[in-house]
């Protein structure tokens, strides 16, 4: 699994015209499942999402989790993180897990959140999202559950 996370002072997720998750402090979370992903991939995502230090305390080093500060996480599918574009230029998703695979480790993902004391909204899985933020830094940090980055 694969996972882009920005600090944000603000997030939401809109689908159809109606804002259907919002948060303010915290992590957008933009979540991609590749097709062999298992139950530790989601585990070890969760893990390291939950346990993420990147707001900045008194002395302005990034050394505070999402509990230090009140924070929440914003979790949204995307199978374009998959995307390969090494060759070409239209990508190929072909690594990217389809939505028999995708869903239930995207939601057990939350569900880990969930479980380490996060409050997470999610986005709609397979819809047409528009997604806003304000990433505060900017800060953004790339994760994969296999270490590959």
């Amino acid at each position: 699994m694969r996972a882009v996370v920005q600090r944000v002072t603000s997030a939401s997720v809109e689908v159809d015209g109606d804002v259907v998750a919002a948060i303010e402090r915290g992590f957008l979370a933009l979540v991609g499942v590749a097709r062999d992903d298992s139950h530790d991939d989601a585990q070890a995502i969760a893990s390291k999402i939950a346990g993420l230090r990147i707001f900045n305390d008194e002395s302005g080093s990034m050394d505070l989790g999402l509990s230090d500060v009140g924070g929440s996480v914003l979790a949204v599918s995307q199978f374009t993180l998959y995307g390969d574009a090494r060759r070409g230029r239209r990508p190929s998703f072909v690594e990217a897990a389809g939505s028999d695979v995708a869903l239930p480790l995207f939601n057990l993902t939350v569900e880990r959140l969930r479980r380490e004391g996060v409050t997470v909204q999610t986005g709609v899985f397979g819809a047409r999202m528009h997604v806003q933020l304000v990433n505060e830094g900017p800060v953004t940090i790339l994760l994969d559950s296999r270490k590959l980055f």
